[in-house]
């Protein structure tokens, strides 16, 4: 059924004034998208590893609670905290360098057994990061760097992640499908994360290896967007009106405060520019695709499933196991692609990921 929609699709796209090969570049992205589009229901983790090691004290990392990715991997944490027997204490860094680097330094006072970096630049900290490595304390992360798994230059047991490459292409070859092979794409990333400028390089690489256009790349912090993103979408649309088809993020944060501008221009929540999420699938970013306002699609991570790996990997790493290894699956979440989250604003995936952990863990 899928094949001869595509089919009929780069059919329709001839009539309508397409080139042949343009038409089998559109039909080429849908059908990459595709892989992302189903929901997956079997196991494809660790069935095996150390059962759960006892009274063990953790310390959470958070980077910036107000990012969704970092929150859900947060509440995912605490949830296999709880199933694991562990304690755990969440430091909320804030946004800011200064913010991470006190939350880092109290997270090494604690003396804890170990602590988990969540959703910033691991070599930022090199300096703390030496300590905790020093102090013999294991340390995995989730998106602390472009390498997914061990890190040994940073002393990292394990970075969880989806494959952030695979991810970024997801979303730019769903922009490229939606525009019909003529995309006018602004990226937008922040350089104080490595991860985030190896996202949106691949962002900008996948667009102009289909054809599409990049008009700009813009880079402005994560922890700004508050504060910059109004103005700076007004400014974009001055700059680039109906050239502006699609923008593409490497999270859903940027577009968090992009509405208000964009309706104040006149815009309508499901017209162009429309935006495009590479990661992680904020509660909000739901919430904006679900009604049809200034979101059209976020290339989701399993952020509560991700949180119960991080747990699993310090148990690993606090016995001298080896990291399981397992990378996640993304899912790309269209407002058509709602089902995924059932009655929620979160894409948790139906698969037993607790179930499996636990009987891993003994519990």
């Amino acid at each position: 059924m899928l094949r001869r929609s595509f089919l009929w699709a780069a059919t329709a796209l001839v009539s309508l004034g397409l080139s042949p090969v343009s038409a089998d570049a559109v039909a080429d992205a849908m059908a990459a998208v595709q892989k992302h589009a189903g929901q997956k229901t079997a196991w494809d983790g660790p069935t095996d590893g150390p059962a759960a090691a006892e009274g063990k004290t953790i310390v959470v990392l958070a980077g910036d609670m107000k990012n969704g990715g970092i929150l859900g991997v947060t509440r995912g944490v605490e949830e296999a905290e709880a199933a694991i027997g562990w304690e755990v204490r969440v430091m909320d860094a804030a946004g800011s360098i200064q913010g991470r680097t006190a939350a880092f330094g109290q997270a090494l006072a604690l003396q804890p057994d170990g602590i988990i970096i969540n959703g910033f630049d691991a070599v930022e900290q090199q300096a703390a990061l030496g300590q905790a490595k020093e102090a013999g304390i294991p340390m995995v992360s989730w998106h602390a760097g472009p390498i997914i798994g061990p890190d040994p230059d940073t002393g990292l047991f394990t970075n969880v992640s989806t494959d952030a490459m695979e991810v970024s292409a997801a979303a730019a070859q769903w922009a490229f499908a939606d525009a019909d092979g003529e995309p006018g794409v602004v990226i937008f990333t922040d350089s104080t994360y490595a991860i985030a400028i190896a996202k949106a390089d691949r962002i900008k690489e996948e667009i102009e290896k289909l054809g599409g256009t990049v008009l700009e790349y813009v880079d402005t912090p994560i922890a700004d967007t508050s504060s910059r993103m109004p103005t700076l979408t007004t400014a974009l649309l001055q700059r680039h009106g109906a050239a502006w088809t699609h923008s593409l993020a490497i999270n859903d944060i940027y577009f968090d405060f992009m509405g208000p501008s964009l309706a104040a221009a006149g815009i309508s929540g499901d017209a162009k520019p429309k935006a495009v999420a590479a990661g992680d699938g904020s509660e909000s970013a739901y919430q904006r695709i679900r009604a049809g306002q200034y979101q059209s699609v976020t290339v989701a991570e399993p952020l509560n499933l991700q949180g119960w790996q991080l747990v699993d990997e310090l148990n690993r790493a606090m016995q001298g196991e080896a990291c399981s290894g397992y990378i996640t699956s993304p899912a790309l979440v269209p407002q058509g692609g709602l089902e995924k989250l059932g009655d929620t604003n979160a894409f948790d995936p139906d698969i037993p990921y607790r179930e499996a952990y636990s009987e891993i863990w003994g519990k």
